[in-house]
């Protein structure tokens, strides 16, 4: 199991900061660039679907064929676990090293990007996100919630649809 999904990991570990570094460098190059939300969480979820793939790599070379939900669950999770760790860690450095004024572009883009209306209260939100991202165990979590779930979800779908019992 352990080299299952230490490759299965380091594939969407690796795939989802190149896709990081490649989406932070468009906004820094290009201060009109428009994200889309809805592609980066589908494009996630596309990427996290090799779990499916590790989980049932898993059941079929090493367990016969067969593998509980539990099992095939802990097998994805670990898989979403060691992707997001990796992306994690080297958005700490890239941060750190190499975007230092981060949040501040990204709070220029953001205001730059919502309606009169909202102004205000984007303002202020963006302050104090700006305050919280000055601790790194709060970058760490932030960082964490951008993936993790999505992954953890793509474990819990894949475990549920490859789950098989000996008869």
């Amino acid at each position: 199991m352990k080299k299952i999904v230490l490759t299965f990991g380091l594939i969407i570990g690796v795939i989802l900061c190149a896709n990081m570094v490649i989406m932070v460098n468009m906004m820094y190059d290009n201060p009109d660039f428009k994200g889309n939300d809805i592609l980066g969480y589908v494009a996630m979820v596309v990427l996290f679907s090799l779990i499916y793939f590790g989980i049932r790599s898993y059941r079929n070379n090493h367990l016969d064929g067969f593998i509980s939900f539990g099992k095939a669950f802990k097998t994805g999770a670990l898989i979403a676990l060691i992707g997001a760790t990796i992306y994690v860690v080297v958005w700490l450095f890239y941060y750190y090293l190499f975007v230092p004024d981060f949040i501040d572009v990204y709070t220029s883009y953001v205001l730059d990007n919502c309606s009169e209306a909202d102004l205000q209260a984007k303002t202020t939100e963006m302050a104090n996100f700006k305050e919280m991202y000055k601790n790194p165990f709060f970058v760490i979590l932030i960082t964490y919630s951008e993936v993790l779930p999505v992954g953890l979800v793509v474990a819990l779908v894949s475990s549920l649809i490859l789950k098989k019992q000996k008869q």
